[in-house]
């Protein structure tokens, strides 16, 4: 690790920047350009108030040394549940990732800019590059964010807020699970179609991660489902390019009114290739034209929504810069990103302990992907390596100071962005108000692929699922019951569940009613008189699902991806 800058340097420093918010005639005023700084990261024009979060950025550039501006750009996982005490296996861990024991003692020994909260469920496509996890329930979440925001506090960078994230898409990518209102997956809002429920459900959703002392979601999903998919699927808002865009743009809008940052994913578009980006460098072949028309409008709609951050993907998109992955591309993220669509905000890398970023050491990548344009590294594989690497980059310059003050920047811009805002209780978790938007986004989605719209299913009705899904299984029974349909064990007119994962295998010919609550396209080969979709799994689909199935509520749904043989819904609404 490289030298600590001295007491006397920083008292200076800091005296200088209260200087700049002072507006001392002697000091530089706000927004005075950092010395070999870019220009776009100080435009002369216009000249911002001491209390706008960019001149507050700028004034606390000026302060750090070289070892804090290097920690500003990384944003690792850690082991353990609590910031300070955690397990024998979990402080094993850390020192292998990091050479330290705890999260704290992360956060303090590199100076970080933030932290990213892990974990993983059965159904998860993304459960290859998560080492370990560290969410449990809403109170553990809590405390463990107060105990890194207390270790962020006491580093010469902490008067900015310190970011804690997560991947808290809904549907089958949901790192906090337990105590938490869990909305509908993204398709299922895509099937609904109404951006208004989309925003209210997702602005539920952002008021409970703030409860957790979580500022940053890296979702929602931008990516449009062009191609089958499995690692995007469901977590995609569908196959039209508009339909996409809108309800993109109406999850950026509800999560940032309750003050967490929405990071758009995964740019230039992950649906656009089936290959997995964990385990390969899956190929975009597309042209550039098609790239135009199908890919860019859900990001340029988050970009229009005010959207605080961007993750790159690590794709090898041919049209534009061939065998580079978008990752460490200057062509997608600083000529396409910010020069075609203006994106002005931070720019995150996706897990660079994924497959295609390994292909570098740590800190090469690292350097790599902040030139390309990245401002933020998220989920090194070695957070000493990447720390070490991009401070002897800055030093012999293959890592210009100007690019690194200038990510440190946006960075730091974004967290004060965030700042200044009450922290919501824990009580806020799980409200009438938060289940009911839910629910009315899930209650919209529910659709008719095959039946008449009309008909109920008579009892007695026998619930099954394909393995694995028991849990489902019982609460749809549970809901039908609450709507009044007798549910038997065995011997009553079967509604057959199927989820994410399940194929052909996994149907049933005797069932009366198939239900896919995961992508739809299994229905395809179903021989029940009668499907339906809810594109998710969740409490509030269950119970969406029973009204209708109980003839209490029509499906007025539409399939935001097509399937083959199949219209997009048989009830005209």
């Amino acid at each position: 690790m490289g030298s600590v800058s001295t007491t006397p340097r920083r008292t200076v420093l800091v005296l200088a920047a209260l200087a700049v918010l002072l507006g001392s005639g002697c000091a530089k005023q706000p927004g005075a350009p950092v010395p070999g700084a870019s220009p776009s990261a100080s435009p002369a024009a216009p000249t911002p108030t001491p209390g706008d979060p960019k001149a507050r950025a700028e004034a606390l550039v000026r302060t750090l040394a070289d070892e804090d501006l290097v920690g500003q750009v990384l944003m690792p996982y850690a082991y353990g549940s609590s910031a300070t005490q955690v397990s024998p296996g979990s402080a094993a861990g850390n020192r292998d990732l990091a050479g330290v024991d705890t999260p704290a003692e992360m956060v303090a020994k590199y100076r970080l800019g933030g932290v990213i909260l892990v974990g993983f469920s059965a159904d998860d496509p993304t459960s290859g590059n998560q080492a370990t996890t560290n969410v449990d329930n809403p109170k553990q979440v809590r405390e463990l964010t107060t105990g890194l925001r207390e270790a962020a506090g006491r580093l010469p960078a902490g008067a900015a807020p310190f970011l804690i994230g997560t991947d808290q898409e809904y549907g089958v990518v949901t790192r906090i699970t337990d105590g938490v209102t869990l909305l509908p997956s993204a398709l299922a809002a895509g099937a609904a179609g109404d951006p208004a429920l989309t925003e209210a459900a997702w602005r539920a959703a952002g008021a409970e991660l703030a409860a957790m002392g979580i500022n940053l979601d890296f979702a929602p999903v931008a990516d449009v489902l062009a191609t089958r998919s499995t690692v995007i699927g469901s977590r995609s808002f569908g196959a039209d390019p508009e339909r996409a865009a809108a309800q993109v743009a109406g999850a950026v809008r509800g999560l940032q009114a309750e003050g967490v940052a929405a990071s758009v994913k995964h740019f230039p578009g992950h649906g656009l290739s089936a290959a997995d980006s964990h385990t390969d460098l899956p190929v975009v072949g597309q042209s550039r034209a098609v790239l135009d028309r199908t890919a860019f409008p859900p990001f340029q709609a988050g970009i229009d929504a005010g959207v605080m951050a961007v993750m790159s993907a690590h794709l090898d998109v041919r049209a534009v810069d061939p065998g580079t992955p978008a990752t460490f591309s200057r062509k997608l993220l600083t000529d396409v990103l910010r020069g075609q669509l203006g994106f002005e905000g931070v720019v995150i890398t996706d897990g660079m302990n994924m497959a295609p970023a390994k292909r570098w050491s740590p800190g090469e990548a690292a350097v790599r992907a902040l030139n390309a344009g990245n401002d933020l590294i998220l989920m090194t594989p070695n957070v000493s390596q990447a720390y070490d690497g991009l401070l002897a980059a800055l030093r012999d310059g293959s890592l210009p100071r100007a690019r690194l003050v200038e990510a440190v920047t946006r960075v730091l811009t974004m967290k004060f962005k965030l700042a200044d805002r009450p922290v919501p209780d824990l009580s806020t978790l799980g409200s009438a108000e938060h289940r009911r938007a839910a629910g009315d986004l899930a209650a919209a989605a529910v659709t008719m692929l095959r039946g008449r719209c009309e008909a109920a299913v008579t009892g007695p009705v026998t619930v099954t699922a394909s393995a694995g899904r028991e849990r489902t299984r019982a609460a749809l029974a549970k809901a039908l019951t609450a709507a009044g349909v007798e549910v038997v064990p065995s011997g009553g007119r079967i509604v057959h569940l199927v989820g994410y994962g399940d194929g052909a295998g996994d149907l049933r010919g005797d069932a009366a009613v198939t239900v896919a609550m995961d992508t739809p396209y299994v229905l395809a080969g179903a021989k029940s008189p009668t499907l339906l979709a809810t594109y998710s799994s969740s409490q509030a689909s269950m119970t969406a699902l029973a009204r209708v199935l109980a003839g209490k509520a029509r499906p007025t749904g539409h399939s935001p991806v097509p399937v083959p043989g199949l219209p997009a819904t048989t009830c005209r609404t």
